[in-house]
């Protein structure tokens, strides 16, 4: 009987592949939002300063990614709709993180009607979706940065209720944390000593592809007008509004898409470093 090769172990270059991803996620992420963030004190071009000659021209040395039909500097109208990509989905993250978080954590240890509730306020966000929240908040607040904040916040927290019950369960077998719950820890001081620490790489891939995810949320309720208004800075917006030129000025949709790309790109190449690294961790 033949006898299986061995197992060679993980070389360095395979090794540091999720460092590497990590690394290019972060830099990436972190140019494209201090890109958002300069458009608050310096544009090439004021979004008010409008150049109707020269509409849907192409880049120039005045406009270096063309002007949209508005008159509008695109690359001036992209540094500030990322910055409110940016924005909308911090705080739907925020929301989801601090609010799905705690209640999360009280299904998976405050016993089984503590659970099926939170299960139930899960169930019902998520089979509503963002989009389903966002029409119903566009019914009394109409289209806003808000409504977008608080439709992927919404979902958000039931993503978050989900994920915290998962990962506080898979923690659960562990000899120290049956040794600790032996020793009398309950509830949020055994999560706090025991869980937490292992829990944080988790966390940080859950954020950032909710982050990801809230981005391209933004943009699709920014799309079918359910977020920013006519006029404002979105990434979606962008795209809604250049829709029926494209095939005059396609560089009107291809800077919005590429924004919106690089943005989950960078977000999720961070989500696959810290994946790798927890999971090496483990297997170690």
């Amino acid at each position: 009987m033949r006898s299986l090769p061995p197992v060679s172990p993980p070389t360095a270059v395979g090794s540091a592949i999720p460092g590497l991803r990590l690394r290019l996620g972060v830099l990436l992420s972190l140019l494209l939002l201090l890109a958002g963030f300069v458009s608050v004190v310096w544009t090439p071009l004021p979004l008010d300063q409008l150049d109707l000659a020269a509409s849907m021209q192409g880049p120039s040395a005045a406009h270096l990614l063309g002007v949209d039909t508005f008159g509008r500097d695109v690359l001036s109208l992209a540094m500030k709709a990322m910055l409110t990509s940016f924005v909308v989905t911090t705080v739907g993250l925020a929301l989801g993180l601090f609010v799905g978080v705690p209640l999360g954590a009280v299904a998976s240890l405050a016993g089984p009607w503590a659970d099926r509730a939170m299960e139930g306020v899960a169930g019902v966000l998520l089979a509503l979706s963002a989009l389903g929240i966002a029409a119903v908040l566009f019914v009394h607040l109409g289209p806003s940065a808000l409504n977008a904040m608080l439709a992927i916040g919404l979902f958000n927290i039931a993503v978050v209720i989900r994920a915290t019950r998962r990962l506080l369960g898979d923690q659960r077998g562990r000899d120290d944390i049956a040794a600790a719950h032996l020793a009398g820890l309950r509830g949020w001081e055994l999560v706090r000593r025991h869980m937490l620490a292992e829990l944080l790489p988790d966390f940080g891939r859950l954020a950032a592809l909710l982050l990801a995810g809230g981005v391209l949320l933004e943009a699709a309720l920014s799309f079918v007008g359910l977020a920013a208004p006519p006029g404002g800075a979105s990434l979606g917006l962008m795209l809604r509004e250049a829709r029926p030129v494209m095939m005059a000025q396609p560089l009107l949709m291809l800077v919005p898409a590429a924004a919106l790309t690089l943005i989950a790109l960078g977000l999720h190449l961070i989500a696959a470093g810290l994946d790798r690294r927890q999971g090496g961790k483990h297997a170690a």
